[in-house]
């Protein structure tokens, strides 16, 4: 089965995987073709009417594709997680006045 999958920020690919292939095994397949982060996809399928949109939750990743609707020719929305980074907020932390850290 082909499936396109589109980066919100960026191109459009294509990803062919068996019919028996899960949501974890197409997150691999995207993570290694396009050099990403296999932890920090987000999923989103395009429903054929271009309204409505299904996010393929994280708990998922053991479904078969078919079971979750996507098929040959479906078009996938890819989007990441935010990186947990702490660095942030400690900058902002040593930056305040005392006065205002509780």
């Amino acid at each position: 089965m082909k499936v396109a999958i589109e980066i919100l920020t960026g191109p459009l690919f294509y990803i062919e995987v068996g019919d028996d292939a899960t949501v974890g095994d197409l997150k691999k397949q995207i993570a290694s073709q396009q050099e990403l982060p296999c932890d920090r996809l987000i999923l989103t399928l395009d429903l054929e009417n271009d309204q409505d949109h299904m996010i393929i939750k994280d708990d998922q990743d053991e479904d078969s594709l078919v079971d979750c609707g996507i098929k040959d020719g479906s078009k996938i929305f890819l989007s990441f997680t935010p990186i947990d980074d702490e660095s942030t907020l400690q900058f902002v932390e040593s930056t305040l006045p005392d006065s205002s850290i509780d």
